[in-house]
């Protein structure tokens, strides 16, 4: 992308695909699956369950969307996050053996993929709120164990903002909203079935 001062961040379009991937998003986060890491007694073996549920989304989206996006996001390289996964999983003495694929993006344009980006980037965010309640148990609360939903530290809300920069002004320039759009509600049902038909 360029390297413009322009900030899009009150883009309309940003408006307009938080509200039209509002039910998607509450959908997922009402499944047992998404419920169990914020519940006040999480219990271990979900935490594991649900990192290995995201390992498999992190996991294809580096595989399949991150070739996609090459061009498109700058610092798309800092975003990963699947090794984040695979070392607090390590931590907890789990092998994780297998991964499903979560997103079919074959025949898909690079607008559709960015939404699909956008749902994942977005995920960072809620991690962590996610990160105050996973640290009250005892075995995660010694800062290991946790470095997905720690994800940027500090830099999160900075991190987000640059994304939704690039995202927006991709938009712009390219008059895609609809395609970016239909991605996002695309992931965010991906992830439901990927979760549900695996849930516990």
């Amino acid at each position: 992308m360029s390297t413009n001062t322009k900030s899009f961040l009150s883009s309309e379009f940003l408006t307009d695909i938080k509200t039209q991937t509002a039910d998607s998003h509450k959908k997922l986060e009402s499944l047992p699956v998404s419920a169990s890491i914020l519940s006040p007694d999480m219990k271990i073996e979900d935490y594991i369950h649900y990192l290995s549920l995201m390992h498999d989304v992190h996991k294809n989206t580096e595989d399949v969307i991150y070739p996609m996006l090459a061009g498109v996001i700058d610092d798309l390289g800092q975003r990963k996050k699947k090794h984040l996964i695979e070392g607090d999983l390590q931590f907890l003495n789990y092998n994780k053996a297998d991964a499903a694929k979560v997103f079919d993006v074959s025949g898909r344009s690079i607008s559709f993929a960015l939404g699909i980006f956008y749902v994942i980037e977005g995920s960072s965010l809620g991690g962590r709120f996610i990160l105050k309640n996973i640290t009250a148990n005892q075995r995660l609360s010694g800062g290991e164990g946790v470095s997905y939903f720690t994800g940027y530290g500090d830099t999160t809300g900075s991190y987000w903002k640059n994304f939704l920069n690039m995202f927006a002004e991709y938009e712009e320039h390219n008059n895609c909203s609809e395609d970016i759009i239909k991605g996002a509600v695309y992931a965010f049902d991906s992830i439901y079935n990927h979760f549900e038909s695996r849930g516990k």
